[in-house]
C-alpha cells in the first residue's frame, strides 16, 4: 500500500490543527486545574491571588474540614439518590415514549409527536409552573425532583435512533409472540445501549447540578441538594469560614498543624467547588465512548 506524500501545505495545515486543538484543549483543562492547584495550596497565598501555575505549601485540611460540615453527607445523599433515581426514570420513560412513537399504529402518532416538540420551544413560565407543583403537592417534597422525566430533546434523539433498527428484526420477534413490552425490553434496550448511554449522561449531570428546583420548591433543610448547598456556601463563604473557625476552637482542636491550612473564604468556596465537581469528572469518561456514536446515530436516520 502506497503511503500518501504530503506537501508542505498539508504539513502546516496539520501542524496548524494540532496545535490549535492542544492549545484548546488546555484552556478548557485549565480552569479544573487551577481550581484544584488552590485547594491544596497555601491558604494565605490563594487569598492574595500567588497561587497561578504551581500549588505552594501542599496540604489538604481544605477537603478534610470541608467534609465535615454538618449539612454536607445529608445533601450527598440526595443529589446521589436523585440523580440515580431521575436518571433510571428518566431514561427508561424517554426511551419507550420513543419506542411508542415510532409505532404506525398509533393514533394521531404524528400530532402527539408535535406536541412533545412544541415544548421544547415554549413553556408556561416560572409563576404557572410553581402554581402546578403547589397545588400537586409537590412543593417542599423529594417527588418535586423526580416529577417531568422526559425530555423532548432526547426523546427525539432515541425515537431517530430506534428508527434505524431493521424492522425486521421487530417482525420476526412479533411473530414469535412477543408483545410490545417484551421486545421493547429484550430487543430495543439492548439495542439501544450508545443512545440510551449518551441520554443517561446528560440527565445524570443535569440532576447533580440542578439547584433551582430546590430554590423554588424545597424549603426543609433536609431535602437541600448538594448543589444548593454549594450556592449557599458561595454566598456565605466569609460567614462558613468564621463558624469552621469558631467550631474547631471551641472544640478545643487546633485546626490545622499548620497556619497555611487556616481557613479562608477563598479556599471553601474552591474547595466547595471541587467537591461538587469530581463525581461528574469520575463518571464522564467510562461513557465518552459512546458518545459520538450514540449522538451520530440518533441524530441522522441513516
Amino acid at each position: 500500500m502506497n503511503k500518501r506524500t504530503l506537501s508542505p501545505a498539508d504539513i502546516l495545515f496539520d501542524s496548524f490543527i494540532y496545535v490549535f486543538f492542544t492549545a484548546f484543549t488546555l484552556i478548557c483543562v485549565f480552569p479544573l486545574y487551577y481550581i484544584l492547584i488552590n485547594t491544596i495550596s497555601d491558604n494565605s497565598l490563594v487569598a492574595s491571588g500567588r497561587i497561578l501555575f504551581l500549588p505552594k505549601g501542599i496540604h489538604f485540611q481544605n477537603y478534610i474540614k470541608v467534609m465535615q460540615l454538618n449539612a454536607l453527607p445529608q445533601a450527598v445523599f440526595i443529589s446521589v439518590s436523585r440523580t440515580v433515581i431521575g436518571t433510571f426514570l428518566g431514561t427508561l420513560c424517554t426511551a419507550y415514549v420513543a419506542y411508542v412513537l415510532t409505532k404506525r399504529q398509533l393514533w394521531h402518532r404524528k400530532l402527539i409527536y408535535r406536541f412533545f416538540i412544541i415544548t421544547m420551544y415554549f413553556n408556561a413560565g416560572l409563576i404557572p409552573t410553581y402554581l402546578n407543583m403547589r397545588f400537586l403537592h409537590l412543593e417542599n417534597t423529594y417527588w418535586v425532583y423526580i416529577i417531568g422525566v422526559i425530555s423532548a430533546f432526547n426523546m427525539i434523539l432515541v425515537k431517530t435512533y430506534i428508527e434505524s433498527i431493521p424492522e425486521s428484526i421487530e417482525e420476526s420477534a412479533a411473530i414469535d409472540g412477543a408483545g410490545y413490552l417484551v421486545i421493547f425490553a429484550r430487543l430495543i434496550l439492548p439495542l439501544s445501549l450508545p443512545i440510551l448511554a449518551t441520554v443517561s449522561v446528560f440527565t445524570a449531570v443535569g440532576h447533580w447540578n440542578s439547584f433551582m428546583d430546590t430554590l423554588l420548591y424545597v424549603r426543609d433543610s433536609r431535602l437541600y441538594t448538594l448543589q444548593f448547598l454549594l450556592w449557599q456556601y458561595m454566598n456565605q463563604a466569609v460567614l462558613l469560614a468564621r463558624a469552621m473557625q469558631n467550631a474547631a476552637a471551641q472544640g478545643g482542636m487546633a485546626l490545622s498543624s499548620s497556619p497555611a491550612a487556616a481557613l479562608t473564604p477563598t479556599a471553601v468556596r474552591m474547595t466547595i467547588a471541587m467537591v461538587v465537581t469530581l463525581p461528574v469528572l469520575c463518571v464522564y469518561p467510562f461513557f465518552q465512548r459512546y458518545f459520538v456514536k450514540g449522538i451520530m446515530l440518533g441524530a441522522v436516520k441513516g
